[in-house]
């Protein structure tokens, strides 16, 4: 028998992504063991983060401040706009370190199983932003997925017309991938963006 406190944060911690109830007990009885050295910061980082983190009002990112640090950044090519999914699109993005542009999180992809509409993504302040001018080019980094290419899709036909050039990341074969052990679709993704070698 688990106590209600114990029992709620396992509850709790059971519905982050990638924990189900067997991993958050274990989470949970690892906290407890360390309690001074990992439960009590992450009990006081958390409160302090739900404190201090926003919702960047133009992109969309998590930071400290409103703006963010990469939309009021000078030295950001406002000329290029990466449109992610989700922040964590964004982080990965920025952990490569290729990309100087600014972005645009539409907190999701179009999925009519799910109820998503465009409605329910941050369409319309991309819109906007693209409308607005300076922007030059539109790099669409969504995933590979159904419904990725299908909010891929929906994004160049609201685009198209305009004097904004649209582009996708390529899909194809990782660095260090081997051809063996690729699924059909990566193949033939890579043999159809092939490029002179």
């Amino acid at each position: 028998m688990i106590a209600g406190d114990l029992d709620r944060l396992i509850q709790l911690l059971a519905r982050l992504p990638g924990l189900g109830p067997r991993s958050a007990r274990r989470a949970v009885l690892h906290l407890m063991k360390k309690r001074e050295a990992l439960m009590l910061p992450l009990v006081d980082a958390m409160g302090k983060a739900a404190e201090a983190i926003t919702v960047c009002s133009t992109c969309g990112n998590l930071d400290t401040q409103d703006p963010c640090g990469i939309c009021q950044d000078p030295k950001r090519d406002g000329r290029l706009l990466c449109v992610v999914e989700e922040v964590a699109d964004l982080w990965a993005l920025e952990r490569s370190g290729a990309f100087k542009g600014r972005y645009h999180v539409l907190g999701g992809t179009l999925s009519a199983i799910d109820g998503r509409g465009p409605d329910q993504l941050h369409m319309a302040k991309l819109i906007e932003r693209v409308e607005g001018g300076g922007v030059e080019e539109v790099i669409l980094a969504l995933s590979a997925t159904v419904d990725g290419q299908a909010t891929a899709h929906y994004v160049t036909d609201r685009l198209a017309g305009g004097a904004v050039k649209l582009s996708r990341l390529a899909h194809g074969v990782p660095v260090g991938g081997e051809l063996d052990y690729l699924d059909d679709g990566t193949l033939t993704a890579a043999l159809k963006a092939r490029r002179p070698a």
